[in-house]
């Protein structure tokens, strides 16, 4: 190992003089580092053609490309500038077709809610009689606005209730009349669905457009919390509904509305706690739901259907685990009625085969996660996915035969790729970049050929270069048990003879990796930043992250944080023996949310080993963060208190050493602030000394004007100051 590392020291410090100053500035404030990407990208319903966003003579228009041939013009086929005098002005942020794309729905006007839900203002456009207009100037603002697979009418969600315009007549029904904030949903989801199970859209159409599926969600019993909107006299109350670790949830149940009868009808499903899937078969009404029991270790497959006046629901196929099962989006249904869909019953994380009657078949195989199943061409028998075959560092996309032959690598071996595809599978988007590369967007033939690129960001490649970075680089590291991912970027005018700072960056979290090679935009650059002011910069992944099957991945189970900080805990401790430039004097270490959470705990059960900790919206006790996330990995406080209380850094608050800032956003909705002032509060009974910070009305990303920059200018400037 260090024979590798000189071997790379020579051959990227040696250019470090000609480098120019890195600031949080330009970081932040400048379009010097501004990536550009593919957006409004959409495939057609053919699956040769495509529609974007694009600028055509100073004007935004949805335009038409083939993909064989994309010269960077296309077809207009409309010029929404045209049109702003009728959209407020308001440049669009999306549109999608109808089937028979001959109408068009336009999105201005974009409210965030939360993490992935958002309400706007929806227009509708005919492109045979060229007319605009609003979805509708009574129910507004919408959300999960969408056509019926025929496209003859829209449906959308206004105030917790679903609505139904039909196209022909230019008339509205509403479908729900009970919904209420804070009380009853129906047809989106609420908070902690959102956030843990990754889903807003909790309603559908069957194929043959006569049908809907919904859920309804009952809030009466979930237990409320309210945070303060400062900026005018009296601070503005922000009230929702948010169930802690071991709390109530919504009561959700199934329910489906038919077109002829005007009817909802409630489907009686047993023994479950969550709905969080459900889609319809693509040639019957048959209904596929997936539910969860409340420790999340039981998953069902349940196929609903119509039996004279009411729905028959059957399991017909079942999972358990001894720890949990995490729900994704793998599941596609043929039009033969069986499933695609993702399990890690054999120890990783492959693709299934299964029909309605059970019968079982296992497409991928081998000791590497699928990470990403994009879909089946039917046609020609393929399913496209990425895996970590090649490294959980790395992503790489694939196609495979149903019958599990064939497979073939369509993508770059090492580096991150990720794909969008079109209708039929022929053709996909690749998104790819490395640690030290930025993205590179690329058109793309089912065999991997490029046939284009769409954006290859030169202009932010040789930004960068300019700088003469030293590259971000890869290796193992030895933590308490297992032999870790790690990364590393060395300071500016590295010299193996002198001792340096290290900079520790953690996150540590089920589901989220950092130790990728992959371009990560600003915190790369501002790693760089530290590099360039005298810091080492060293990433790991502890036991509980992804992409090296279930074994290492839930071996946190029940005990959040204690191996995660064991293995951050012995990974410096070795990288500090191992390398004779790491200074041992000067450890600090800083994470973000569950990173944060490490953060704390280094900071107080950590015995002293890292001078300096940066927790920016930490967890400080799980019984205040929400159940299902929480109970997925440690079951309720009620059956596991000490793995609450043993890995809790509020109970350790007596035990901090070093330097220490918390950081914070007063309208975090996610982790709140509670987890910050309770710890701040055992600090101060402690009679410990620290640093605080909160930022008003920020959530937990914590950004907007210039917050950002402010941010890390403080953790630059306490860094340098203590470390």
């Amino acid at each position: 190992m260090k024979y590798l590392f000189t071997l790379l020291l020579l051959t990227t410090f040696s250019f470090t003089f000609l480098s120019q100053e890195l600031t949080n500035e330009k970081i932040w404030n400048s379009p010097e580092f501004s990536s550009k990407s593919i957006y409004g990208f959409n495939s057609m319903e053919d699956g040769f053609h495509f529609s974007k966003l694009s600028r055509v003579n100073d004007s935004l228009c949805i335009t038409k490309h083939k993909f064989t041939d994309y010269k960077g013009k296309g077809e207009t086929i409309l010029n929404i500038s045209f049109y702003n005098y009728k959209l407020s002005n308001q440049e669009i942020d999306g549109y999608q077709f109808n089937k028979n794309e001959n109408k068009l729905l336009l999105t201005t006007n974009s409210k965030s809610i939360y993490r992935r839900s958002y309400e706007a203002i929806y227009f509708l456009y005919d492109l045979k009689n060229k007319k605009l207009e609003p979805l509708s100037n009574e129910y507004y603002p919408q959300t999960l606005v969408e056509y019926s697979p025929d496209g003859s009418k829209v449906s959308f969600i206004h105030k917790n209730n679903i609505f139904i315009k039909y196209l022909e007549t230019n008339t509205i029904q509403q479908i729900t009349f009970d919904g209420a904030k804070n009380k009853i949903i129906n047809g989106t989801t609420d908070w902690v669905y959102e956030e843990e199970f990754a889903i807003t859209k909790a309603y559908y159409w069957s194929p043959d457009s006569k049908t809907i599926a919904f859920l309804k969600f009952d809030e009466s019993n979930v237990k409320e919390m309210t945070m303060e909107i400062y900026g005018n006299l009296y601070p503005e109350l922000n009230t929702f509904k948010y169930p802690k670790a071991g709390e109530d949830n919504s009561k959700v149940t199934l329910h489906i509305y038919e077109e002829g009868t005007k009817k909802i009808t409630p489907v009686l499903i047993n023994n479950y706690e969550y709905i969080p899937r459900l889609k319809w078969t693509k040639t019957e009404n048959i209904l596929i739901v997936q539910t969860l029991n409340r420790h999340q270790n039981q998953l069902d497959y349940h196929k609903i259907h119509k039996s004279e006046n009411t729905y028959q629901s059957a399991i017909f196929h079942s999972e358990k685990s001894e720890t949990y099962i995490e729900i994704d989006d793998n599941l596609e249904i043929l039009s033969n009625n069986s499933i695609v869909f993702s399990s890690e019953k054999d120890g990783y994380k492959h693709l299934y085969l299964i029909n309605l009657n059970g019968e079982l078949h296992q497409i991928t195989s081998g000791k590497w996660d699928v990470i990403d199943f994009y879909g089946v061409s039917e046609k020609n028998k393929t399913i496209f996915y990425s895996s970590s075959e090649n490294g959980a560092i790395n992503k790489t996309l694939y196609s495979i035969s149903i019958s599990g032959k064939t497979k073939k690598t369509i993508s770059e071996s090492v580096g991150y790729t990720e794909a969008t595809f079109s209708t039929g599978m022929n053709f996909f988007v690749k998104n790819y970049s490395t640690a030290n590369s930025p993205n590179v967007y690329s058109l793309c033939d089912k065999t991997g050929k490029k046939l284009s690129i769409l954006e290859d960001n030169q202009r932010l490649s040789e930004a960068l270069s300019s700088y003469r970075f030293n590259e971000k680089t890869f290796f193992k590291l030895k933590g308490a048990t297992d032999l870790l991912n790690a990364s590393i970027i060395l300071p500016k005018d590295f010299d193996s003879t002198k001792k340096y700072p290290v900079y520790v960056h953690v996150y540590g979290g089920p589901g989220n990796n950092i130790v990728l090679n992959q371009y990560k935009r600003q915190e790369y650059l501002y790693h760089q930043l530290l590099a360039q002011k005298g810091h080492i910069v060293l990433s790991v992944d502890p036991r509980g992250t992804m992409y090296r099957g279930v074994a290492f991945k839930k071996a946190s189970y029940l005990q959040l944080g204690k191996l995660e900080l064991e293995d951050i805990i012995a990974a410096t401790q070795n990288f500090v023996k191992e390398f004779s430039f790491a200074d041992s004097e000067r450890l600090g270490i800083q994470g973000w949310s569950f990173g944060g959470y490490l953060t704390s705990l280094a900071m107080t059960k950590g015995n002293g080993l890292f001078k300096l900790g940066i927790a920016v919206a930490p967890v400080t006790n799980w019984e205040y963060y929400d159940n299902i996330y929480t109970e997925r990995f440690m079951r309720t406080p009620a059956e596991n208190k000490s793995g609450y209380s043993e890995n809790s850094p509020i109970n350790f608050a007596k035990n901090l050493e070093g330097k220490y800032l918390i950081i914070h956003g007063t309208a975090d909705d996610n982790v709140h602030l509670q987890n910050s002032i309770d710890l701040i509060e055992a600090l101060i009974q402690a009679n410990k000394d620290f640093t605080s910070f909160l930022y008003p009305n920020k959530n937990h990303s914590i950004y907007g004007g210039n917050t950002r920059n402010h941010l890390f200018n403080m953790m630059l400037n306490f860094t340098l100051d203590n470390l």
